[in-house]
């Protein structure tokens, strides 16, 4: 119960936090932004990929929009997301030829094992969409947390233009679960699994081994 009403209140600060970086993003015309959220010690314990790869996946999101930025300035609007060291490309580009460039660009970033290119050549998305892409996000992570049967930590859900990104490492059991709870939430238009799979028994080989409590001595 603790632990449900601690991830609540760190999803709830993630997305203020978001819609906080959304306003200050459009206020000072900056492009890119960075996929990953923001993440406490509960969620790093929690998380399927090793301290390592998370620590990769930081490092290939904040090079990659680096990049990005160096080499297209303000003519884009890329979301870079890493999850064990494959990326997801989401955003706005004017034309075809740029979408292909920033896709090899990521491809040279190191440490970087896959790129899923989902970028829209499309105009920069209004405020109030983009808020509704955060509401939404917001509402799926909340979902998963009243769901007994998954761990929410596992599952990174991204948004753009009410199409609904899923990466993690998951079961078959676990992606289907996650995906049908994703569908149900109002304002979703299509759901994208870009899942890592795992079986079952890699599963509980990743979760954390339950200590027996040492047996009481008898008094002196």
């Amino acid at each position: 119960m603790k632990q449900s009403v601690v991830q609540r209140a760190l999803v709830a600060a993630g997305f203020c936090s978001a819609i906080l970086a959304l306003t200050s993003t459009l206020t000072a015309c900056v492009p890119l932004v960075l996929g990953g959220a923001v993440v406490g010690t509960m969620m790093v314990a929690t998380d399927r990929r090793t301290s390592g790869a998370q620590l990769e996946d930081e490092g290939i999101e904040l090079r990659g929009l680096s990049r990005i930025r160096g080499d297209f300035g303000t003519r884009v609007r890329v979301n870079v997301t890493s999850y064990n060291r494959q990326v997801l490309l989401t955003g706005e580009v004017p034309n075809e030829k740029d979408k292909l460039a920033v896709e090899q660009l990521i491809n040279k970033v190191e440490n970087v094992v896959s790129v899923v290119n989902s970028l829209a050549v499309r105009n920069t998305p209004s405020l109030a969409d983009r808020s509704s892409d955060l509401l939404i996000t917001g509402r799926i992570k909340a979902a998963l947390l009243d769901a007994n049967d998954l761990e929410s930590n596992s599952v990174k859900v991204i948004t753009e233009h009410s199409v609904v990104y899923l990466m993690g490492r998951v079961t078959k059991r676990e992606a289907d679960r996650v995906t049908n709870i994703a569908r149900t939430i109002s304002g979703v238009q299509r759901v994208v699994k870009v899942f890592e799979d795992i079986s079952e028994q890699e599963l509980r080989g990743l979760r954390p081994v339950k200590s027996e409590p040492a047996p009481a001595q008898p008094k002196a």
